[in-house]
């Protein structure tokens, strides 16, 4: 067949929510090397999707491909009623599904008669050797690493591809989004925009996607490379802020430290995830140069304060709530907010694991008042570890078709806000609570709405039931948050 146009459409991330930078389609069209027409589509910037890819598909016709990127969740809800509406008006439309999902749900996936194939993990290779595939013949599906189809009845999956190093993939065409789109008001500048700089990580966390998608590798753009993206999207279009994606930013001590040096200069600020063990080694040096390039925020996983939970999850010998405490208390004296996540109800026992948290977290709040804490139930991930087969012992079973990942119940477990089996009503309304009691006696500092006298209104509501540990039926909390519009960074961005 000959390829008219290829659309890399980007489905919708979240109704609250500004854009993010579609880094993976950017990728996946600097790939291509302008050897077929192609256009992004981000479905969070336009009005009606289905209407602005149906004007496409119109003017190139049969030779149109549309490839997807999908999370699950809220783009995973977009894209299946979606995909369906186009495939019944455009029956010979090749629809490609990629990203997270698909990658790690294959089957759900292909079994929809709207999803013609699926491009697993890295898609820079798979998916331009599929499109080689469908204009020459060659070559052949079956020696295609990384691609699921459709073999008449049959559904086949070939062998995860092998991970490039994203030092050498080709630079991102920004030209081909308006930038502005993606540059939002947040409590780190006035024009944040999210960056992705590597791929990866070297740990093996057994509640971790990551683990099964990489494998212990973790890949990285050069420090200069990474200084050179940000002063651009800082000198061309304003941005005073950058938030980076990546699973483990710090993994590599002098790398970070020739970063932040190399923006000193730009007055910016930024965000980004590492681990609380790397970064208790880290220098008095490396701190403050971090400090001084704009660092404002750091999101770790602190993840139980469990000792014996944290062994379940492979978090590393290293790991303990103790590390937890000194590097909160570290971070105090660098003036660099910690953001620690939170695991609840792992198994065995979720009602003891989720209680032992809850005391820690006070502990850790103790210890540094400004840190942020979110809180997530206990998600099974595919083939990851103990954890896993504890609860798959337990009955559990992932969906098998779209339409059930998008009922109501699924859409909460992708995003690790609901009670499935293993966490019952009592224990989760139990966290709910205490969430909503921490959140008032708390306020996190990231949303910009939240003026200084709001908090201390909201804290003095709440002081009489933190400090009696009395959760329940926070009534009064609830009412106040939505009058004052309350949200979490984790529901909605900074």
């Amino acid at each position: 067949m000959k390829i008219n146009c290829i659309i890399l459409f980007n489905p919708i991330s979240s109704a609250r929510r500004t854009p993010v930078l579609p880094m993976s389609l950017l990728a996946i069209e600097a790939a291509l090397e302008d050897r077929w027409p192609t256009v992004i589509i981000d479905g969070n910037l336009v009005a009606n999707s289905l209407e602005a890819l149906e004007t496409t598909i119109d003017n190139d016709g049969a030779g149109t491909i549309l490839a997807i990127t999908v999370m699950p969740g809220p783009q995973l809800e977009h894209a299946t009623p979606l995909c369906r509406d186009l495939k019944r008006r455009h029956p010979d439309l090749t629809i490609v599904w990629g990203g997270y999902f698909p990658s790690q749900h294959w089957e759900a996936c292909l079994k929809d008669p709207a999803v013609n194939f699926i491009v697993q993990g890295h898609g820079e290779a798979v998916f331009t050797s599929l499109l080689e595939h469908l204009e020459t013949g060659r070559p052949e599906l079956e020696s295609i690493a990384g691609l699921a189809w459709k073999d008449q009845d049959q559904l086949r999956s070939n062998n995860r591809p092998p991970v490039p190093h994203p030092a050498r993939l080709p630079h991102w065409n920004l030209e081909s989004v308006d930038i502005t789109r993606y540059l939002r008001p947040t409590f780190l500048g006035s024009k944040t925009i999210g960056l992705h700089s590597s791929y990866g990580c070297p740990y093996f966390c057994a509640f971790c996607a990551v683990v099964n998608m990489v494998e212990g590798r973790w890949m990285a753009w050069s420090a200069e490379r990474t200084a050179d993206m940000v002063h651009r999207l800082h000198a061309d279009w304003g941005a005073d802020a950058i938030e980076f994606s990546d699973n483990n930013f710090f993994v590599d001590e002098k790398r970070v430290v020739e970063f932040s040096r190399r923006i000193q200069d730009l007055g910016i600020s930024w965000w980004g995830e590492g681990r609380i063990d790397t970064m208790m080694d880290y220098s008095d040096t490396t701190w403050r140069a971090m400090r001084d390039s704009g660092l404002r925020m750091v999101f770790l996983g602190a993840e139980s304060g469990s000792e014996e939970t944290l062994k379940l999850m492979d978090k590393g010998g290293s790991v303990s709530p103790e590390m937890t405490l000194e590097m909160v208390r570290r971070m105090r004296e660098w003036s660099i907010v910690p953001e620690l996540s939170f695991v609840l109800g792992n198994p065995p026992d979720a009602q003891e694991d989720a209680l032992q948290t809850m005391d820690f977290i006070r502990k850790v709040k103790a210890a540094n008042p400004a840190t942020e804490i979110i809180l997530y139930l206990y998600t099974p991930v595919p083939l990851a570890g103990a954890l896993f087969d504890q609860v798959q012992a337990s009955g559990f079973a992932f969906p098998e078709t779209l339409d059930q990942w998008i009922s109501g119940d699924w859409l909460d477990f992708a995003q690790r806000r609901s009670d499935l089996s293993w966490v019952g009503p009592r224990l989760q309304r139990q966290i709910k609570n205490f969430e909503r009691v921490l959140n008032a006696y708390y306020p996190t500092t990231t949303l910009p709405s939240l003026t200084a006298g709001k908090r201390r209104f909201l804290r003095t509501a709440s002081a009489w039931r933190y400090h009696l540990k009395f959760n329940a039926a926070p009534f009064e909390l609830a009412a106040l948050h939505r009058v004052l519009h309350y949200r979490r960074p984790e529901t909605s961005g900074f």
